[in-house]
């Protein structure tokens, strides 16, 4: 069995117009048969102050009519008679349930609605060196049980008002991550320092128990200058502790106090050095690029190499203020600045207590500001870009114990590193490298359609997204990282990358994109199955796809007749954005797809108008598929609603904010407590408190929670890698799914 995190029984009660509405959670580990509404297993005792009130065994949920909002209660697992026998015979660990009793007791939530707050401490803001002022708004979460107590604790970073995307110059504020009880007691605060810029695209934080202690642990990207805070129930600071500076670097000078964020200054002596140094560089040394800069400016030879510091500063000055703004407007290189090109880059382990546990150095330096990775080839020049774009993942490779994969890359040059953490030391299990795409010449060439150097694993560069997916595509009980129109396997092999042909019969790979699905969306057909989009426009060839995760091949459509219809995926002449999958229409068989418009799993064209592209939710009692926000829903802004094209509007929270602009993300999405549907998170407008909305309708279903569902769960780790992406389970879900296909434990 692989392993699982041992959470407590989740029981929420909740003040309705109807009664109190209490919710809690089934384990997998409890489950034994299905029925036509859901699983069948164990049984639960409802308790009201003491008193029994009610037997449930058809759902994990329930509506005491009589109850108030002073009433205490709990539940009491119950083991029927004829499944006795079985637990004892098939799993020692069975021995838990009868030791378990009641579980904790609970009162309504003290809103008087259907949401708790988390309140929280929001960091001062501060003033950039330009002298610019920011605030700081919460951002993406995730959770982990960080002291072992059956309860999730809740990790969630502060970005400031000024992080940028890593193709937007300007200084940010510092990245800060918190971790908090639901009570709001603040546990830690990790300030990730000025060597990390803020931003979607750098901080990825993995939280998990990655060593299977029963506690979580959390990996991050760090640099000089991380620093953790710990604090004790009063929320009194207790200690601060910089991540510790390895040995080698410590001799080379690299202390906590070095800033390595660049001025327009710095990055102007930082092209002055290249330029003097251009005859030195590998990739001229081997022919590989012109032995002139002239020459990859396209002016006539004038200057005799090695370039003297004058002559250098001359073609900086020509480079900057003429070649750069030719190339396009937006190309202010002499106003560059808040980036970091240089200096150390660390992978760092916490515990969930807030302690150090190893820090080592990041698999995959920078190498350089983005020359060789293709920021100053394309119209527009964007030293710091392609560099600087991280992912990150939780995936269980040997299909037992959890790992850790972190990224650089994808757009030109894809790489992936595995490690395994044994409570003390990172274990490297493998590392994928594309190798850099070779070009002509830097400053002027398109580096996103070509291969790799690397002769094994060339063919993942520019396949990669601004996510990845984790899961079991070949059956093999070990999980794979769809790292966007590629997959590689659990051994860190390359299980695919996936090409095909443009209209003008030209043999391409499918490349970059913005979205991207996983999950069982044809629940006739063996496997996964993978939707999204591709942005090449012209050069890709599809807008839009669903294909097979386990080939990566594009699935061939039918109309409603049953006849083919050819591949199942559209090629565009411009990028599509973004794309969405669920459970939209009851009367059609498996997931629908839309981007503009909606279509079946079998690529038959639906009269039906496509909802948001933002996020999904499983929120109804129906098991279909929910959408978080449309654009402008109240008042221009992102709040959070809840909605879809049957129910109407489901949620329409109060005094909230989504994230990240138009993306319209919500804190997180995730089973949290009470039943398998999920809560969503959302941050207030005044940045005071964490708002956890439930759902109090009543289901006549019955499953485990999907946390249980090692698919799902990694999802919920890696939904705040960069574009915030919808996790699935490991099974069809949908209102006509079939609840005999619900993986067991027995």
């Amino acid at each position: 069995m692989e392993q699982r995190e041992n959470l407590s029984r989740g029981l929420i009660a909740v003040k309705t117009n109807t009664g109190i509405f209490l919710s809690w959670r089934l384990f997998k580990r409890e489950a034994f048969g299905h029925n036509d509404t859901g699983l069948t297993g164990v049984s639960f005792n409802v308790y009201r102050d003491g008193d029994l009130i009610a037997n449930v065994n058809d759902s994990t949920n329930y509506l005491d009519k009589d109850g108030t909002e002073d009433s205490r209660y709990c539940v009491e697992l119950v083991i029927p008679e004829v499944l006795r026998e079985h637990y004892k015979s098939n799993c020692q660990c069975m021995k838990a349930l009868y030791a378990e009793g009641k579980s904790a007791e609970v009162t309504a939530f003290t809103s008087g609605k259907n949401y708790i707050d988390i309140p929280v401490k929001k960091p001062e803001g501060g003033v950039t060196p330009a002298g610019e002022k920011f605030e700081y708004t919460l951002n993406d979460m995730s959770v982990g049980d960080v002291d072992g107590d059956g309860e999730y604790e809740y990790i969630v970073k502060w970005d400031p008002t000024n992080s940028q995307d890593v193709s937007i110059k300007g200084y940010t504020g510092r990245c800060i991550i918190d971790c908090y009880r639901l009570s709001g007691q603040i546990l830690w605060r990790l300030d990730m320092g000025p060597n990390i810029r803020a931003g979607a695209h750098y901080t990825q934080f993995m939280v998990y128990d990655f060593d299977g202690d029963g506690k979580a642990e959390m990996a991050v990207k760090t640099a000089p200058g991380t620093k953790i805070t710990r604090y004790d129930e009063s929320g009194k600071e207790t200690s601060t502790k910089f991540i510790t500076i390895p040995k080698k670097d410590v001799l080379k000078g690299v202390a906590h106090t070095n800033r390595y964020v660049c001025s327009a200054e710095d990055y102007r002596k930082h092209m002055i050095a290249l330029f003097m140094y251009w005859t030195e560089h590998p990739e001229v040394k081997a022919g590989h690029w012109p032995a002139t800069l002239e020459e990859c400016f396209g002016i006539p030879v004038k200057y005799s190499y090695p370039l003297s510091r004058k002559d250098a500063e001359e073609l900086v000055e020509y480079f900057i203020n003429v070649f750069a703004k030719e190339k396009s407007p937006r190309n202010e290189l002499d106003k560059f600045e808040g980036f970091i090109y240089e200096g150390p880059e660390y992978l760092t382990m916490f515990s969930g207590g807030g302690r150090e546990l190893c820090t080592i150095d990041y698999p995959v330096p920078r190498g350089d500001d983005g020359l060789m990775w293709g920021d100053y080839a394309m119209k527009r020049i964007e030293p710091c870009n392609r560099v600087d774009r991280f992912l990150a993942g939780v995936a269980y490779l040997d299909g037992q114990h959890p790992s850790l994969v972190m990224c650089r890359g994808y757009y030109t040059r894809t790489t992936l590193a595995a490690y395994n953490f044994d409570g003390t030391r990172f274990i490297p299990l493998w590392l994928v490298d594309s190798g850099h795409v070779p070009m002509k010449n830097p400053f002027n060439d398109n580096p996103h359609g070509g291969v790799g150097s690397d002769p094994v694993y060339g063919i993942l560069a520019g396949q990669g997204n601004h996510s990845l997916a984790v899961a079991d595509v070949d059956d093999d009980g070990k999980q794979e990282i769809i790292y966007g129109a590629a997959c590689i396997d659990h051994d860190g092999s390359v299980l695919y990358s996936s090409y095909d042909y443009l209209p003008d019969g030209t043999y391409a790979k499918m490349g970059h994109g913005d979205s991207m699905h996983v999950a069982h969306i044809d629940p006739d057909r063996e496997g996964f199955q993978i939707f999204n989009v591709f942005e090449g426009a012209k050069a890709a060839p599809y807008g839009y796809a669903l294909r097979d995760a386990r080939t990566g091949e594009v699935i061939r459509g039918t109309d409603f007749e049953g006849k083919d219809t050819g591949k199942f995926g559209v090629y565009a002449e411009s990028d599509l954005g973004r794309c969405m999958i669920g459970d939209i229409d009851p009367h059609v068989r498996g997931l629908q797809c839309w981007v503009n418009d909606v279509y079946s799993c079998k690529g038959q064209k639906l009269d039906l108008k496509a909802p948001s592209t933002n996020q999904a939710i499983r929120w109804a009692a129906d098991l279909s598929t929910q959408v978080i926000d449309g654009p402008d829903y109240i008042d221009g802004e992102h709040r959070g609603v809840i909605n879809d094209i049957t129910h109407g509007v489901m949620l329409a929270p109060e005094n909230t904010l989504t994230n990240n602009g138009t993306k319209g993300n919500p804190c997180l999405v995730a089973d949290l407590f009470g039943d398998f549907r999920e809560e969503i998170v959302l941050r207030l407008e005044d940045n005071s408190a964490l708002r956890i909305y439930t759902n109090t309708d009543i289901t006549e279903h019955k499953l485990y929670t999907p946390m249980d569902d090692i698919m799902y769960r990694v999802s919920v780790a890696w939904q705040n890698t960069c574009y915030n992406q919808t996790g699935y389970t490991s099974y069809y879900y949908a209102s006509d799914m079939d609840f005999g296909k619900v993986p067991l434990d027995y």
